[in-house]
């Protein structure tokens, strides 16, 4: 049976391997495999799509699903082998390779951040606080600088909200913290322990539709992304380890294949469908903001999948730096196209 597993249940599904060997089909075959997504949002529905129709299964595989908790996280579970592909900003592929455990993106999901949107706590907003640069500009009670809440510091958000914020010279003006999922992030803002959150819009709308914040930024849309960044990057990314790759090389294309099979289904099927494929991942948000966040994804989605050279160039402008401590890499060492390449083939377009 497949099912979804937060990260402090890994430890117990370990020691339960045994009794799901015994049960019929792939199971008892031994062909399992599991997945690890960050946070429940609409962003990572690629492989809650091809859970929930089954893709996985027709490629003879019971996968499971692990809620990692941010990028981060996500990238330890990988790294510690609790968790066989992961999807997340493709910065961690590069973050792996700098740490000694080698990793190679699969394919890439989307063409721009779908996650960088500043929503400002309302109460400063009702105060006139309305663009970031006054918001830099004003002090807490205690005198210190505004907070800006991400998922994980060093994480998707952080990174392109870090960016954007370099760019217009305000990123060394404020304090960045971690918030965690969907339910702190959100909790942190009502609470006014973060004065700014930057996040999906899925969240960023929960926070409007209940008083607690106010989007004044918003630079994954088109117009500010392609002004800032040129066009195309490679954002989110299904990855895994090179080991992987050289000892089980018909898991990992039997994993491509699926989420090949899920980004097909995603590009033909309108939100309101998707949602209701996806919708137990992502209860925390309610029902209309998650068919905003979808939209969203369906306008910045990589349809092919396959990176090429200069949305690999543009992407080094962001993932470079002293923020992220990375060194550049040729795109050869960082991805592996060829489980694609066979996907395509297999399920055509």
């Amino acid at each position: 049976m497949a099912f979804v597993m937060k990260r402090r249940e890994i430890v117990c599904a370990v020691a339960a391997a045994p009794a799901f060997a015994a049960g019929r089909g792939a199971w008892a075959q031994g062909k399992t495999g599991s997945g690890v997504y960050p946070v429940a949002v609409p962003t990572y529905q690629v492989q809650f799509v091809a859970m929930e129709k089954g893709f996985f299964k027709d490629e003879g595989y019971d996968f499971k699903l692990i809620q990692g908790g941010s990028g981060v996280k996500t990238r330890e579970i990988l790294a510690s082998r609790q968790g066989d592909f992961a999807i997340a900003d493709i910065l961690h592929v590069l973050q792996l390779n700098k740490n000694g455990r080698p990793a190679r993106a699969l394919n890439t999901v989307d063409r721009r951040a779908p996650g960088v949107r500043f929503a400002v706590r309302k109460d400063l907003f009702d105060q006139g606080i309305d663009t970031m640069q006054k918001l830099a500009a004003w002090k807490r009670p205690d005198g210190k600088r505004a907070i800006v809440g991400v998922s994980s510091l060093g994480g998707t958000s952080h990174l392109w909200s870090h960016y954007f914020m370099e760019r217009i010279d305000l990123a060394d003006k404020v304090t960045w913290v971690g918030v965690g999922n969907v339910d702190t992030m959100l909790g942190t803002l009502k609470s006014r322990q973060i004065d700014v959150l930057s996040s999906a819009i899925s969240v960023t709308t929960e926070a409007e539709k209940n008083g607690w914040g106010k989007v004044i930024y918003a630079p994954s849309d088109e117009k500010i992304w392609n002004a800032v960044i040129g066009g195309p990057v490679p954002v989110n990314a299904n990855f895994c380890l090179v080991a992987t790759i050289e000892k089980e090389p018909e898991k990992v294309q039997a994993f491509t294949n699926a989420i090949w099979r899920a980004v097909q289904f995603i590009k033909a099927s309108s939100p309101e469908t998707i949602l209701g494929v996806i919708e137990r991942f992502v209860g925390s948000t309610s029902r209309e903001a998650n068919l905003l966040e979808i939209g969203e994804l369906k306008d910045v989605g990589d349809w092919n999948g396959l990176i090429d050279a200069d949305a690999w160039a543009r992407g080094g402008k962001v993932w470079y730096g002293e923020l992220t401590g990375l060194k550049p890499i040729r795109m050869e060492d960082a991805v592996d196209d060829r489980f694609l390449k066979a996907a395509h083939a297999k399920y055509p377009a």
